[in-house]
């Protein structure tokens, strides 16, 4: 297959949103460079796990040191086929990073394949590439969409929603059906 995927990830991201997918995509054969900003390659995030536990939102537990594999300070759009961004509270904090937004806008303006979980799709609205735009993110970020000009598609937990380059899912439950479908606009 040989593509190269970006994965932006921060402290507090989700566990299984970011795990899941690091390694699911390099066993289909995919080279995956996980970045985070002030961070270089060899060095760690802390990951959240966060769970449905009978409260009115998630719970956190702590996760794992999950070792980055490449050096933020130098990535750049064109060296990658597509973007992944896992949820967690850390597009909280990425999407406060001027060049975190921008490599987001490069790679909607290219039409490079962008795959966001849960919260993942803050970041997508405060990169302004949602206007217009139809998205799937955790409930709690529908107002966000919204007020970026996207339109939040209100889909069971364990499904996922593709609108052109964009594919997005409410939680680590999509993972089947979120990394299929993002595999498949890979492909195309």
């Amino acid at each position: 297959m040989g593509k190269k995927i970006l994965m932006l990830v921060g402290d507090y991201a989700e566990d299984y949103e970011t795990m899941v997918p690091f390694q699911a995509l390099q066993m289909l054969g995919y080279q995956v460079d996980a970045v985070c900003p002030d961070k270089a390659k060899g060095d760690y995030i802390m990951t959240a796990i966060h769970d449905f536990d009978g409260a009115q939102t998630y719970s956190e537990k702590p996760g794992h040191r999950f070792i980055l594999n490449a050096d933020f300070a130098t990535v750049k759009e064109q060296a990658y086929d597509a973007l992944l961004i896992p949820g967690g509270r850390a597009p909280e904090y990425l999407r406060l990073n001027d060049r975190v937004l921008k490599l987001v806008q490069e790679f909607n303006a290219a039409y490079k394949p962008i795959a966001a979980v849960c919260h993942g799709p803050q970041l997508l609205a405060a990169a302004g590439v949602l206007k217009g735009r139809t998205c799937s993110a955790y409930p709690a970020c529908a107002p966000e969409v919204r007020l970026s000009g996207g339109h939040y598609a209100e889909i069971d937990i364990d499904q996922a929603y593709v609108d052109g380059n964009l594919v997005t899912a409410p939680a680590w439950p999509a993972h089947p059906q979120w990394l299929a479908k993002f595999v498949e606009v890979l492909q195309q």
